[in-house]
């Protein structure tokens, strides 16, 4: 996250000048940004750790529980209205969380709850996205997303970099405290690669959210869901069983119903 992060600095900041200019990286909402920032590092932070212990299309299809906290946190923050559908869709959407996640048989694991968690983050982070993007360009709020990214993992790295925690731990946590090891040139290269992919996904991305409806948006956001189930079989042998699948159709299905009615909602009251 360090290497990626100072990577991305200089994209950004060629973003930034282009829309806008520099000057919009101060503006009155540099706090506001700096929270949805945090929001965003604990967001991936979580993501990444998920990664470490779970099959990647099990980590991409939790991790889609964002919509559904993206509807009830609108729910709750920005007085969105409630229907009857869109409570049983988030209800189903949840019970699908729950088949994946398998809480108390033989093959929980723990690490399913980051990605949820991740989710929940990410859709605090979309919610502020709404109203910030009002005033506050989407280059501006990558950079201080990037920001926050750049000094939390400077902190995780000056906490755990010599190792010291280190030892027989679950993969996730090993993958937090493992000590640092100077990387290949290979290994080097792809991370600052993830620094270059950050800086323009993460600004389209907020580009999207600003510029259009969030039920136009979101649904783009599932097709993550194909290239994780395919990268992991192509690189890992990752294959859902018959169980996730149940989950992953329960879970994308909701988040897809809360997309319509909510498309539906905003038509409505505009007319």
């Amino acid at each position: 996250m360090l290497i990626r992060s100072l990577s991305a600095i200089p994209f950004l900041l060629i973003l930034v000048q282009r829309e806008g200019g520099l000057h919009t990286l101060a503006s009155v909402g540099m706090r506001a940004m700096g929270l949805r920032g945090v929001l965003n590092f604990f967001a991936y932070t979580f993501y990444y750790l998920a990664l470490a212990a779970l099959p990647l299309a099990t980590t991409v299809a939790l991790y889609f529980t964002a919509p559904l906290f993206i509807t009830a946190l609108s729910i709750l923050f920005l007085g969105e209205k409630v229907t009857t559908g869109r409570w049983i869709a988030l209800l189903a959407g949840f019970a699908g969380t729950l088949i994946m996640v398998r809480p108390g048989s033989d093959l929980f694991d723990w690490a399913a709850l980051l990605p949820v968690t991740s989710g929940l983050f990410y859709g605090a982070a979309m919610v502020m996205t709404r109203r910030l993007g009002v005033r506050d360009t989407a280059p501006a709020m990558a950079f201080h997303s990037n920001l926050v990214f750049l000094f939390g993992a400077l902190a995780l790295s000056l906490v755990f970099g010599r190792g010291g925690f280190d030892g027989s731990l679950h993969e996730s946590l090993s993958f937090l405290v493992r000590g640092w090891v100077t990387p290949t040139l290979s290994d080097l290269g792809l991370m600052m690669a993830c620094g270059l992919v950050a800086a323009v996904g993460l600004t389209l991305l907020t580009q999207a959210y600003r510029m259009a409806e969030a039920t136009l948006v979101a649904p783009f956001e599932y097709t993550a869901l194909f290239w994780g189930v395919l990268w992991g079989w192509l690189f890992w042998s990752d294959w859902p069983d018959m169980v996730a699948w149940i989950g992953i159709t329960v879970l994308i299905g909701a988040g897809l119903v809360l997309l319509y009615t909510d498309s539906r909602t905003q038509t409505e009251s505009v007319r």
